[in-house]
């Protein structure tokens, strides 16, 4: 999984750290957001931490309805659904590919593929059905738990900033990080507005797509380490 013209690819790790410290923390967060999402879905379940908030947060996201307000949200959760967000990563990976950037290709798309295969085996698993149709505004009869378009959002913006971060000044990863943030924020918030998830289920989508993406990091930053071993550390 080595770029062709042997140069290192552009991305996070441009200026690649040497092993230490830098991996080991990155490992970690992947395992604590892990043990976070799976705390989130077990409270989800048992109806504590931010399941205490799904019945109230929903009834509000009925009242405050609008046609306008609707058709904003329609429009923005089809635009960050689950297909929307596979096309992407896909293109990105077609993309990075043409230009030598095999191991970040790799990356957007495997983290994407990923995160799809564990978002939907967990919602198997979980089975945790949805808020009640009377509720919803477009119709949704598959599990709840967790939100596909919470986790997706989340593993594929994610990974266009983790790929565009390097060489940008402070102020750029400030904005990037931020608009990365208001968009997955904004795409989670249609979804209970919808009335087809509960507020938990989008919380633990979140934290979910966070761990995936967080070890999908640590793996690319280890494989980019043994295929790039003379690049200069940060």
């Amino acid at each position: 999984m080595t770029d062709h013209d042997g140069a290192a690819p552009a991305g996070l790790d441009r200026h690649l750290p040497e092993p230490g410290p830098r991996h080991v923390r990155t490992a970690l967060t992947a395992v604590l957001l892990l043990l976070a999402a799976g705390a989130a879905m077990w409270a989800a379940l048992d109806g504590v931490g931010p399941a205490r908030f799904d019945a109230r947060l929903l009834g509000e996201a009925v009242e405050t309805r609008t046609g306008g307000l609707n058709t904003a949200a329609v429009t923005l959760t089809t635009v960050g659904n689950t297909f929307a967000m596979a096309v992407l990563a896909t293109l990105t990976g077609i993309w990075c590919w043409t230009r030598g950037r095999r191991s970040d290709a790799v990356f957007v798309v495997t983290a994407m593929a990923g995160a799809v295969l564990l978002f939907r085996g967990v919602k198997v698993l979980v089975d945790r059905p949805r808020p009640p149709a009377v509720t919803q505004v477009v119709r949704e009869t598959n599990e709840s738990l967790p939100s596909g378009h919470a986790t997706m959002s989340t593993v594929v913006i994610g990974s266009l900033v983790v790929l565009a971060w390097a060489g940008r000044s402070a102020l750029a990863r400030v904005a990037m990080v931020a608009a990365a943030a208001l968009w997955v924020g904004a795409v989670g918030a249609t979804r209970v507005y919808l009335g087809v998830h509960w507020f938990s289920d989008v919380v633990s989508g979140w934290l979910l797509g966070a761990a995936w993406l967080v070890a999908c990091v640590a793996v690319w930053r280890w494989w980019r380490r043994r295929t790039h071993p003379t690049a200069a550390p940060a």
